[in-house]
């Protein structure tokens, strides 16, 4: 995977969710961690929320497993 990531959580689209990629696949729009969770789970990386959020397997970019679309980040 050459130092890279097998999930990357991209920054939020608006108040649409953030688009979710798996090694580097495209595999949905976020809204929030159950669909993360979901979506991870279609591609054979099973975990739970509270796992998802500290996972080393995943890289959040412009905001953190709290931030989901356009309110303000915390």
């Amino acid at each position: 995977m050459s130092g890279h990531m097998p999930v990357i959580v991209h920054p939020p689209l608006g108040d649409s969710g953030r688009r979710v990629t798996v090694r580097g696949e495209d595999v949905g729009l976020a809204s929030g961690l159950p669909d993360l969770v979901e979506f991870l789970s279609r591609a054979g990386l099973d975990m739970e929320d509270t796992e998802a959020v500290v996972s080393p397997l995943i890289d959040w970019r412009g905001g953190g497993p709290d931030y989901w679309g356009a309110e303000p980040r915390r």
